[in-house]
């Protein structure tokens, strides 16, 4: 009976620290697959760019790294299968012991299998709200260009509008003309609407202030002169107006509308011009053109 025991417990001897071998490396191999997906969760933390460079080498050795799992994990079930094949021939304490082990076994290589469960339901996760976000980045990106495009047509318009109106301004320009004032200095070019009065103003040669005069008593002021509006005749578009400038009385008797009437300030050397667009009862209405460049005659 004694030498049964003993070449028992002489078989079951070596087996034993097998199994606490192959617990530590499982162990081992848990703790280094859990050491692997920490880093790889701090990695996507510090740049989730980087991320997506490596997500395709995360996967492979994730993959590698499974792959080495399910074949040590197949290992400790050939050696738990073994184990508990050798506990059924054992007898008393040696039989129980031995099934207790490979139970202990059992349950400590389903902690690990779900922890790695765990552990790669988590990078996967990880790696999905990555990618959600490139796909946001991508959205805003389209959407930036669509209204860069919008912006570049809007912009290509104003072109056309600008290119249009500089060239009805410049078809204006050419159709108005140049006259003899009352003082017998060559005009600058006549308006004779508002039309042709925006189209001086563009050009920019001198400065224009438009008037409305009726006929009062006292002088209102225009620009820099003060005009009064003495009579208004309808039928033949004239009139007549007394004019104040540098402390002078000058009457412009018997006008025409669109006539430049001229006169002289002592700070400029180029005639000013009032030029009379239309005649009413009572009213007239026009622009006085001043010389952009002014100073003191000699």
């Amino acid at each position: 009976m004694s030498d049964s025991i003993d070449s028992s417990g002489g078989t079951s001897g070596p087996k034993i620290p097998i199994l606490f071998g192959a617990v530590v490396a499982l162990i081992g191999a848990s703790l280094y697959q859990f050491y692997e997906v920490r880093q790889v969760r701090a990695e996507l933390d510090t740049t989730r760019e980087a991320l997506l460079d490596q997500i395709s080498k995360i996967h492979e050795t994730t993959t590698v790294s499974t792959k080495t799992n399910r074949q040590s994990v197949d290992s400790l079930k050939a050696e738990m299968d073994e184990a508990r094949r050798q506990a059924t021939i054992l007898a008393g304490q040696a039989k129980l012991d031995a099934s207790k082990h490979a139970d202990d076994l059992a349950a400590k290589l389903e902690k690990a299998q779900q922890e790695q469960a765990a552990k790669v339901a988590e990078t996967a996760t990880a790696v999905s709200n990555v990618s959600g976000e490139v796909s946001k980045v991508r959205e805003d990106a389209n959407s930036t260009k669509t209204r860069v495009g919008e912006v570049s047509t809007d912009l290509a318009g104003v072109k056309t509008d600008a290119a249009a109106t500089k060239a009805e301004l410049e078809k204006t320009i050419s159709d108005l003309k140049s006259t003899r004032g009352d003082l017998g200095v060559q005009s600058g070019l006549i308006a004779t609407n508002g039309k042709e009065l925006s189209a001086l103003r563009a050009l920019g040669e001198r400065n224009y202030t438009e008037f409305r005069l009726t006929k009062e008593k006292t002088p209102r002021k225009v620009g820099e002169v003060q005009i009064r509006l003495k009579s208004a005749d309808v039928k033949k578009n004239r009139y007549t107006i007394e004019l104040i400038a540098d402390d002078k009385l000058v009457e412009k008797k018997d006008k025409t509308i669109n006539e430049p009437v001229q006169f002289m300030l002592s700070r400029a050397t180029q005639p000013f011009e009032i030029v009379v667009n239309e005649v009413k009862k009572n009213m007239i209405s026009g622009y006085l053109s001043a010389p952009k460049v002014q100073q003191v005659r000699n």
